[in-house]
């Protein structure tokens, strides 16, 4: 049996395309000179996906997770992964009110739209499963009672290569929930010159974006793009990609089939951020390189040659590429 595909209306895209090219030029303000960064952010926003940024200190992880939230009128909290850091630390935790006379849960900080784990992998096994629950179910389990999170509930993590003392790594079951790694990078000399200049000029410097959807909004733009048309044609290139990388690792690592379910979705997202509402085979190679990456088990360098080496063993879909 054929397989039935409907497209979104093209005035649903139109309109999620409109918010969507306000939400990115309010972004790329904030993060100056990473156009592309910002937008593949947006991109793992818009797929419902959470985000691992690899990078040393000071590049703008934190402007990042915190122009996001701003951008939504989300909530926005902070957690400094350590050592003694406790799983309640981030979940809550469960008090007796003495004049209530009853116990009272005091919800942690996972309990945020955008929450930025900062040096995740500085954090102990046990309290990484419990963020673990929170990315993978959007709920967290305290005193036997499972809680819901906000229902777009967004994770930016970071975790700095150049310091490996006193770090634990993160579980591939943990990585494959993450929809893409990136790296922020030092910005050019003209965007640093320009930081600068702000700094001389402004006694205190606001980043945050003013918010140009709310969090319903915000679901509405994620269902769209939920709806946005993979053929059977860019669907089959996409798993013959994966299986290619799977092969270049000799079978082990390589993206799962709920990695290939997460690519799709990204892509999707991909194809709302260019205005349009099918996805064509150059939206799954743009964002090849961030999904895969964090799923191959490999240096940034090397994953990004193995992404490449995959692509090009694998012919590509020949098919209508318009808007």
């Amino acid at each position: 049996m054929a397989t039935v595909m409907i497209r979104p209306e093209r005035s649903d895209i139109d309109h999620a395309s409109a918010q969507v090219d306000t939400m990115r030029l309010r972004l790329r303000e904030t993060l100056r000179g990473k156009d592309e960064v910002c937008d593949l952010a947006l991109a793992c926003l818009l797929a419902r996906g959470h985000l691992l940024i690899e990078d040393p200190p000071g590049l703008g992880k934190t402007t990042l997770a915190k122009g996001l939230a701003a951008l939504i009128g989300g909530r926005f909290a902070r957690i400094q992964c350590t050592p003694d850091l406790l799983p309640t630390d981030i979940t809550g935790f469960t008090l007796f009110d003495q004049q209530k006379r009853q116990f009272e849960f005091r919800a942690g900080p996972v309990f945020a739209d955008v929450l930025l784990a900062d040096e995740i992998n500085r954090a102990t096994p046990r309290t990484q499963s419990a963020l673990l629950e929170a990315m993978a179910e959007r709920q967290v389990t305290t005193d036997d009672a499972c809680r819901p999170l906000p229902s777009g509930f967004f994770v930016v993590a970071t975790q700095n290569p150049l310091e490996h003392l006193g770090t634990y790594p993160l579980p591939e079951a943990q990585l494959d929930r993450f929809a893409m790694r990136l790296s922020i990078g030092v910005p050019d000399r003209a965007t640093e010159l320009a930081l600068l200049q702000a700094a001389r000029t402004t006694s205190e410097r606001d980043d945050a974006p003013e918010a140009v959807v709310d969090l319903p909004a915000l679901e509405r733009l994620q269902e769209t793009t939920a709806t946005v048309l993979v053929s059977d044609g860019v669907a089959g290139y996409l798993v013959d990609v994966g299986r290619t990388c799977r092969e270049l690792r000799g079978g082990i690592g390589g993206p799962s089939p709920r990695g290939l379910l997460i690519w799709q979705r990204v892509a999707q997202a991909w194809a709302v951020i260019q205005g349009r509402n099918h996805v064509i085979p150059d939206d799954v190679r743009h964002v090849a390189g961030p999904v895969l990456g964090v799923r191959l088990d490999l240096a940034p360098v090397e994953s990004d040659r193995l992404v490449s080496e995959a692509l090009s063993r694998v012919a590509v879909p020949m098919g209508r590429s318009s808007r």
